[in-house]
């Protein structure tokens, strides 16, 4: 009898918890966007698509879609809180896994700290400044550096979800309180390219060639 209250309590505290992390409260309080410099605060400028996303939470997937050939950069920060009501919002810490992309950077930082500042002027550090050992506020950003050749399209996607990526580089903010962890990962497509075209000389040569192999074709037949 006794075994058996200890397995029910046992089963007990395992849905408590698990109710706990799944009902803890996510408010996004601040997100911007930095497309080639220019810098959107809570708003979307029109490479932006937020179809899939939901802005009061900040969960969801966001879209980009660049064009134009040159040289391009893609930033997003974003400021959650994670049940800031019940256990304010200074008792969280972030980490990151595995290694970003080639063009990929980052920060981790409270709100407070350089992390904006870094953002805005395109050029995010890699560091994170929320340690386990030193919770606090967490804010977090990524962003792309990429250059697109004519005909070329960039498409990024930002992902927030309660469940870690499978794998790839991405970024979490913990709190520890609700045992809720939000992570936060991105990704870099460019599709298309423009099909190279012969230079004039080139298809001389090749126009050349082609008429020699046709007078010889013709001397076989009459030999």
């Amino acid at each position: 009898m006794k075994r058996i209250r200890v397995v029910t309590m046992a089963c007990l505290f395992a849905v408590f918890w698990v109710c706990s992390a799944e009902s803890a409260v996510v408010d996004l309080v601040e997100y911007a966007f930095n497309v080639d410099g220019a810098i959107s605060n809570n708003s979307a400028p029109g490479s932006v698509n937020l179809a899939a996303f939901d802005t009061a939470t900040g969960l969801g997937m966001i879209t980009v879609t660049m064009v134009g050939t040159g040289t391009h950069y893609v930033g997003l920060f974003v400021d959650h809180e994670i049940d800031a009501a019940t256990n304010t919002s200074f008792n969280e810490y972030g980490s990151t896994s595995g290694a970003p992309a080639a063009g990929l950077s980052w920060e981790i930082d409270e709100p407070g700290g350089d992390i904006y500042s870094n953002f805005s002027a395109g050029s995010l550090d890699g560091t994170n400044g929320v340690l386990p050992s030193l919770p606090d506020d967490v804010s977090m950003a990524l962003g792309w550096n990429f250059a697109l050749a004519a005909d070329e399209t960039a498409i990024m996607e930002f992902l927030f979800n309660v469940t870690a990526p499978a794998g790839g580089f991405y970024l979490s903010q913990v709190d520890p309180n609700s045992e809720y962890t939000l992570y936060f990962n991105s990704t870099l497509e460019i599709q298309g390219g423009e099909i190279p075209v012969p230079e004039p000389s080139t298809m001389l040569l090749l126009g050349s060639g082609l008429v020699g192999l046709v007078g010889y074709g013709r001397r076989r037949m009459k030999t």
